[in-house]
């Protein structure tokens, strides 16, 4: 449960995983097609409590 700030920081970069089979592009793609929609997306977490992912679009 959670995720580790060092690993945090790094979640959104293409590529990037922990996993041992993965490409790491899913949260990368989905970072951009909400900012390509105006949109933002935060994510607050904690380890050993869990993690609030946020998504958010501005009204047009």
């Amino acid at each position: 449960m959670g995720i580790p700030k060092d690993k945090l920081k790094h979640i959104f970069d293409p590529f990037y995983t922990t996993k041992d089979k993965g490409t790491g592009l899913g949260l990368f793609i989905t970072h951009q097609i909400i900012q390509n929609n105006k949109g933002n997306i935060t994510i607050d977490s904690d380890v050993n409590r869990g993690t609030i992912v946020k998504i958010r679009f501005t009204k047009s």
